[in-house]
């Protein structure tokens, strides 16, 4: 009876353990696809992001360098001196960047005598992580440019 016993006992051991194992594998795979789908929107929304960070820096730097461009050409004939029209400066930079489809609150454009810098701010909006609550990434790139009149 004793042997009768211990085997009942452990078929009904073996069969709470399996019960409390049931479902386990699926929590285990719900989580993995959480991971995947985190490490995925990492690498896509971060290239996304690197994407427009190069873009904003290349469009800060090719203002920075048509503002440079600007040079007082009266003032460079008459003593030789290389000095940037501010006002032309200025107005080039503004003029690119807005064709290039920034608003007047998403730029800066500094100029003085000897150099121009242009800051771009932008943003881009994620694919995957607005699913985690990452909705955009705010970008922002700084660009300076000097004239010169000669090659280098």
């Amino acid at each position: 009876m004793t042997r009768a016993v211990t085997a009942w006992h452990d078929r009904v051991r073996v069969q709470v353990e399996q019960r409390a194992e049931r479902g386990a594998a699926a929590v285990f795979v719900l989580g993995m696809a959480i991971v995947l789908l985190v490490c995925a929107g990492l690498a896509i929304d971060g290239g996304l992001a690197i994407n427009a960070r190069m873009r904003a820096a290349d469009d800060a730097e090719q203002a920075a360098r048509i503002a440079a461009d600007s040079i007082d050409v009266e003032q460079l004939r008459a003593d030789g001196t290389l000095v940037i029209d501010q006002q032309l400066a200025g107005s080039r930079a503004a003029t690119y960047l807005g064709r290039r489809g920034y608003g007047g609150g998403q730029y800066t454009v500094r100029v003085d005598a000897a150099s121009v810098d242009v800051d771009v701010r932008d943003s881009t909006d994620t694919a995957f992580l607005g699913l985690v609550g990452i909705r955009r990434f705010d970008i922002n790139a700084t660009a300076r440019a000097v004239p010169e009149t000669e090659p280098q």
